[in-house]
């Protein structure tokens, strides 16, 4: 029993294992967060280390301003278009029944279908970017000893996110039929932010019976940084007004995400559904807030599934935004300050994202 009852509490980091997913052009990378619901009743050993493989894809394609939908830009077909794939590969090291250490590895391949406009008639070009981003160590403990706790416990993790991730791809960006310059993809397809940042999680659950439970996360990323020197001109000449506002330079965005909601366990079977708020904030939380930055957050619904097998666990979520919402950035601000002309940028958004993914016991 005692086991077992461990087994429980350390299965329930990994068992329903979730990343972040940015949906659209609001850079929200892949760099953690995971659930804490979900339980194997079926072990009775506990294993040393864990490999988590979490697959996300997204196409974003809705423009907001702020929560308005911006229809016209599909009318006129002069949308931006990202078609988004991120595969996360994630180790852990279960060192005793409060303390487990992990390390993740984002793998991301990434296209961006914009256009241009030729006499008249607008022709599309695509960017792309592929490669490993930003990788990030965690330390996580249980608050409570888990054999005091066995309905619910409250985990704590601290990390360090590495500048790993090429801040400064690069590939051509056409303005006619035949000319074209070279220089960074947008922000929301580079691989890495350029900064270092802190990383603090809050891990919860709470089960009412074998049946049902509650779940809450909290993850914030810190990015100290302000800017990371990557020019978001895109290869051509820098404006006077981006120089004006600082919007010339891309920033080093913090990030977070909140969620909860309910599940339920029939042997093997794990059934969930939430809310879920991923957010890029118009200000850090750390140093200072300048530089391009597509602030804004996404409100979803999360249904999720989880089949446990033996030593593999399946999952798949799918969180369905509700509420889309590109707020305000400090260059917008800027804007409006020196031109006395409301400025408020707009964003590309996806219906929802898909994860499918699988927790291997090694």
């Amino acid at each position: 029993m005692k086991k077992l009852t461990i087994v429980l509490l350390l299965l329930a980091i990994i068992g329903m294992n979730e990343k972040l997913s940015a949906q659209g052009c609001v850079a929200i990378r892949s760099t953690g967060g995971f659930c804490t619901v979900g339980a194997d009743h079926n072990k009775d050993s506990v294993s040393q280390w864990e490999l988590s493989v979490n697959n996300k894809y997204y196409k974003s394609f809705k423009h907001y301003v702020g929560t308005v939908f911006q229809k016209q830009r599909e009318v006129l077909g002069n949308q931006v278009i990202n078609h988004a794939y991120t595969g996360d590969l994630a180790i852990y090291r279960i060192l005793n029944s409060r303390w487990s250490i992990m390390l993740d590895l984002p793998i991301s391949a990434d296209a961006r279908s914009q256009t241009y406009t030729q006499s008249g008639e607008l022709h599309r070009f695509s960017t792309h970017s592929f490669g490993a981003g930003d990788i990030r160590f965690a330390v996580y403990r249980w608050l409570v000893d888990p054999m005091k706790a066995p309905k619910g416990n409250l985990q704590v993790g601290l990390g360090l996110k590495f500048a790993t991730g090429d801040d400064n791809v690069q590939d051509y960006f056409k303005t006619s039929d035949s000319t074209k310059t070279y220089g960074p993809v947008d922000q929301s397809i580079q691989l890495g932010d350029g900064g270092t940042g802190l990383t603090l999680e809050l891990n919860g659950y709470y089960n009412f019976s074998k049946l049902i439970g509650v779940y809450g996360n909290f993850f914030y990323l810190s990015n100290p940084r302000d800017i990371n020197g990557i020019s978001n001109a895109h290869g051509g000449p820098v404006s006077a007004s981006s120089i004006a506002n600082g919007s010339n330079i891309m920033s080093c965005p913090d990030q977070y995400m909140v969620r909860g909601g309910v599940s339920l366990q029939f042997d093997r079977l794990n059934l969930s559904a939430g809310l879920r708020d991923d957010c890029l904030p118009v200000h850090d939380l750390i140093g200072l807030s300048d530089g391009f930055r597509r602030p804004g957050f996404i409100i979803s619904a999360e249904p999720g599934i989880t089949y446990v097998f033996n030593k593999v666990s399946l999952y798949s979520y799918v969180p369905i935004a509700m509420v889309r919402n590109r707020t305000q950035s400090v260059p917008d601000k800027i804007t409006t300050a020196l031109t006395g002309v409301y400025t408020h940028g707009d964003a590309a958004f996806a219906n929802c994202s898909v994860n499918i993914g699988a927790n291997i016991r090694l």
